[in-house]
């Protein structure tokens, strides 16, 4: 075998049977640890002496992890973001970093949309009533009514935005970079700062990458500028959301409710207090979920993968 490569993509590991032969056909071996969402700096540790290349999901791979993989060419991420990975430690020892950009934009703009459909129509709300026997008619929105707040107006932050703007919902925009003026016309998203846009939106989205700007961006101040009705959803990355000024935003009652698919820690400690709130509404990092885009990804990893070890030749 040419290459040993470590497939650390819960994602993937599930299917590789269906890709071995072709892989090793190349000359990998593949290398398949148990994981449940990530490993991290010490698991990678014991496993990356001999490592050519890895699919990886959202494992930890710190600059102390590079510097002690000797082989290592290339990390290949299954999906987009790649906080995760120590971007400047892999430029100083060469290591290529490959990722599937705009993978999930799709299935995660429904996911958006299921939620504040959830929150205006009040399904899950009079579903649990009627499991207890509660016959209670709770009062609704339709979406006509309502303004949607899209924080990085990114991939997945215009597939929000065209999709809800098509179902009648007004929409406003955060973004450092300038939108293009055909999306804009398509829309009707009126671009405002973080400010504004807290301060008018009856859902507020976050669609960020995780980085030193965007760490705690949903913190005290701003859930303090938010409507007493409005609605947090965080499908981006978990750090973006203080989760302990989430809880006391929650508390105090300065927001409605809010939908989370990420987490700060993942998955969330028993003890955390959003697990026994009734209006947050929780899923376990899961809204890129769609056969069809997983597919794509699967491939495109995969591709990615062996275009920089056949390089390396």
């Amino acid at each position: 075998m040419k290459w040993k490569v470590l497939v650390s993509a819960p994602y993937m590991q599930p299917i590789l049977g269906r890709f071995q032969s072709e892989l090793e056909e190349k000359g990998v071996e593949l290398v398949v640890p148990p994981v449940l969402e990530r490993l991290e700096e010490i698991d990678l540790l014991n496993l990356m002496t001999d490592i050519d290349g890895v699919i990886c999901g959202d494992d930890r791979f710190t600059r102390k992890v590079i510097e002690s993989s000797p082989k290592l060419k290339v990390l290949s991420k299954w999906g987009t973001g790649i906080d995760s990975l120590d971007a400047d430690a892999c430029a100083e020892r060469g290591v290529v970093i490959c990722r599937n950009p705009n993978a999930f934009s799709t299935p995660v703009a429904e996911s958006v949309l299921g939620y504040i459909l959830c929150f205006t129509r009040k399904l899950l709300f009079m579903d649990r009533l009627m499991h207890r026997g509660i016959w209670e008619k709770i009062p609704g929105r339709v979406l006509e009514e309502c303004t949607l707040g899209v924080i990085g107006v990114g991939d997945s932050g215009k597939a929000v935005a065209s999709r809800a703007r098509a179902l009648g919902m007004k929409v406003l925009g955060n973004d450092i970079k300038e939108m293009p003026q055909e999306f804009i016309e398509l829309t009707d998203i009126r671009m405002v700062t973080k400010e504004q846009l807290l301060q008018e939106a009856d859902f507020v989205s976050l669609h960020t990458d995780l980085n030193t700007t965007s760490f705690h961006l949903m913190n005290r101040e701003r859930f303090a500028l938010m409507r007493p009705d409005a609605y947090l959803l965080n499908l981006s990355r978990g750090p973006v959301v203080d989760e302990e000024a989430l809880v006391e935003a929650l508390i105090e009652e300065r927001i409605s409710g809010a939908a989370l698919d990420v987490f700060e820690v993942e998955p969330p400690p028993l003890k955390s207090q959003l697990l026994k709130m009734d209006n947050v509404l929780l899923a376990p990092h899961n809204a890129n979920s769609s056969a069809l885009y997983w597919e794509r990804v699967h491939r495109n990893t995969i591709d990615n993968l062996m275009a920089v070890l056949e390089k390396s030749e």
